[in-house]
């Protein structure tokens, strides 16, 4: 093939995945998706895969030129900011064209009983103000700052479980990967009694059925903001990303 562009799309999303698929049917383009590998049995996307870290910046940055990468597409979850600034610095770099596709966050609306904190261990210093029984939905990475929270149930929902030595908070732990339905939603709130929340402001529709289920039945929400992102061109739907990548040929 004449005038082939090597795309790296930098994933771990549906929408990256979704994005792959498409850019994989352009013939101009050559896609590999890295994922951090981070779960353990990732879906696969479409084309070529590459798993694992790259080891900071300096280290994609070596593999751009390595792997002769002409665009670049950061497709991250929003909360891997480490990536996301890593990328945005060794494109420029580079001088490769560079896209973030950043999903909505989601609002706020009439029902909901928000209190937003800027991380994490912030979410885990208010708890004890107010809950009793948590459905904790922020990964098994961050379970740590919980932990301490003996006067606390948890229920954690994750994807894989957490390491043999890892810090768990006491409770259950249920191990499931979205997207989930609204009545699975309100079934685990009800037969756990849960009383609050946890959740990171990840935006899309895999996971906003908790949202909705704790806004039904009058459960307060501990919501994790977004990190800033690099300056640089943005989009929020596949659409969009499609139409940035036709127009780089």
């Amino acid at each position: 093939m004449t005038n082939v562009k090597r795309l790296l799309i930098l994933g771990g999303t549906g929408d990256a995945a979704e994005l792959a698929a498409k850019a994989a049917v352009i013939e101009q383009i050559e896609v590999i998706t890295s994922l951090a590998g981070r779960t353990r049995n990732p879906q696969a996307p479409t084309g070529m895969v590459r798993i694992g870290g790259f080891g900071g910046e300096a280290g994609l940055l070596e593999y751009l030129h390595e792997a002769k990468i002409d665009l670049l597409i950061d497709a991250t979850h929003p909360f891997a900011a480490q990536i996301s600034w890593n990328a945005s610095s060794a494109a420029v770099s580079c001088n490769i064209p560079h896209l973030m596709f950043i999903r909505p966050a989601w609002l706020q609306v009439p029902g909901d009983e928000w209190i937003e904190v800027d991380s994490v261990e912030i979410a885990a210093s208010v708890l004890p103000e107010f809950a009793k029984r948590v459905f904790l939905t922020i990964g098994r990475q961050q379970l740590a700052p919980f932990a301490r929270l003996d006067n606390i149930w948890f229920l954690m929902r994750l994807i894989d479980p957490p390491a043999a030595d890892a810090l768990v908070p006491p409770g259950m732990i249920l191990c499931d990967r979205g997207p989930f339905a609204l009545d699975n939603e309100r079934q685990l709130l009800i037969e756990h009694q849960i009383d609050t929340l946890v959740s990171k402001n990840s935006g899309g529709d895999a996971t906003y059925a908790k949202i909705i289920a704790a806004r039904e039945m009058g459960i307060k929400v501990v919501m994790v903001k977004r990190p800033p992102t690099p300056v640089g061109e943005k989009v929020s739907d596949v659409e969009s990303a499609m139409q940035w990548l036709i127009n780089q040929m």
